[in-house]
């Protein structure tokens, strides 16, 4: 990785060659040619606006469902940190989140703001920026059943206000233009006693506790459901619980997640992944589509 890009002065933390396999959950993978931290917005935009636009730009939350490969990710990495971790109520039904708040966050102003119908991001390991780009979901509900606008600072710094149906969903896909990083969204829910709001998020919290391997290094769900199907099930079906390459396992607790048992490369992961995808073709017929995002390049 080179620092020959020429970088614009910013007012946040700007870094070269920052490991990224802290910042993300399986704790592998290589380093960002830069990582670039925003002060706000601003900072942001104006950032981006004089970047070169050659240079690739990728946004990261928690980097909760995602590999970063072991060779790094080239270009910028912008990490939407605490000034961007705000959520405030508008009105009755109505949160503003920032792109940098966490599922849990969220969930948690909404129950304390008598709202409902968020209670699902709960069960989303990830910030409002990722979950937006992806329309994530848990739980019989999705993004794209509360987005009512999303902020947004385009590769060229341009900042725009997005309609849920300009991204145009699908299940954990949206159309939002490749580089646009996600600044805040609004989502609306419903009047709700907070009480019943704490039951509910208290119910997929358990829920989660006893499905899924949360004290793991892992990367959430690994595969989409495909049409008619459970992943985890296929998955099963395919004799892959417990299989493992190198320090890389698929999950005994819940197939549809990969483990790093300990000191498991990107590689590995991902190859273990592709694995299991060549297992349930071999025994279904059925092509798995990767939910996780992949990124960067191969060591």
């Amino acid at each position: 990785m080179s620092e020959a890009i020429a970088m614009p002065k910013v007012a946040g933390k700007l870094t070269p060659n920052a490991p990224l396999a802290p910042l993300v959950w399986f704790k592998s993978g290589g380093a960002a040619e830069w990582l670039f931290e925003p002060r706000d917005a601003d900072d942001l935009a104006q950032f981006l606006a004089e970047l070169d636009p050659a240079v690739p730009v990728m946004g990261l939350g928690l980097g909760s469902n995602m590999i970063v490969r072991d060779g790094g990710v080239p270009g910028v990495v912008v990490r939407l940190g605490k000034p961007f971790a705000q959520v405030e109520q508008i009105d009755a039904t109505t949160m503003r989140c920032g792109g940098g708040a966490s599922g849990i966050l969220v969930s948690s102003k909404a129950r304390d703001a008598g709202v409902g119908g968020l209670e699902f991001l709960r069960g989303i390991p990830g910030t409002v920026g990722g979950f937006v780009r992806m329309n994530g979901g848990a739980y019989g509900r999705e993004v794209a059943d509360v987005l009512v606008e999303c902020e947004v600072v385009m590769r060229s710094g341009e900042r725009r206000t997005l309609a849920a149906e300009a991204l145009n969903y699908s299940y954990r896909h949206s159309e939002l233009p490749e580089g646009a990083i996600v600044v805040s969204a609004t989502l609306r829910g419903h009047e709700e006693d907070p009480a019943v709001v704490a039951e509910e998020m208290n119910r997929i919290a358990q829920a989660r506790e006893e499905s899924q391997p949360l004290r793991s290094k892992t990367g959430g769900s690994t595969f989409k459901n495909p049409d008619g199907h459970k992943a985890w099930a296929l998955v099963d079906a395919a004799g892959c619980r417990g299989l493992t390459r190198g320090d890389a396992q698929v999950s005994e607790k819940h197939c549809n997640f990969l483990l790093n048992l300990g000191s498991a490369t990107s590689a590995d992961i991902e190859g273990l992944g592709e694995d299991v995808r060549a297992r349930v073709k071999a025994q279904s017929g059925i092509e798995l589509e990767w939910e996780i995002q992949r990124v960067g390049v191969e060591a």
